[in-house]
Parts: structure tokens; sequence; C-alpha cells
């Protein structure tokens, strides 16, 4: 999927300055986008809504999925 220059991409408020090991997101109407920060050209991750919050609310609790 080639990135659409109309996205509106963001990172992480907790993301550092230094431009190393980030990602960015974008939303869409089927969900969400996720590229590397560093590639903006490379791929792009489509998640679906459901998986996309079920991914945001793990974040916030501190949860982790079993391997």
């Amino acid at each position: 999927m080639a990135a659409d220059p109309e996205l509106r991409w963001f990172k992480s408020s907790y993301s550092g300055g230094s431009g190393t090991e980030c990602v960015e997101c974008a939303y869409v109407s089927h969900g969400a986008l996720i590229r590397d920060s560093k590639c903006n050209g490379g791929p792009i991750l489509n998640v679906r809504p459901q998986a996309w919050l079920r991914f945001v609310a793990s974040v916030c609790q501190g949860v982790r999925e079993p391997a």
C-alpha cells in the first residue's frame, strides 16, 4: 500500500525526538495504518478497528499477551 499524502500520520507522545525506533499511525475509515517513521515510503501495516482498539487498550493497561 502506497502512503497517501492526505493521511494525517502521528507519533506517540512518548516518542523521543532522536528519530530512532519509532512508528507512526494514521486513522482511516477501516481502522488504523502503522509504518516505520524512518522509512515513510516503506511498507504500511493495515489494522482492523477491533484489533487496533484492543491493542491500544492493552498498552494503556500494561497488559501483555501470552507468547
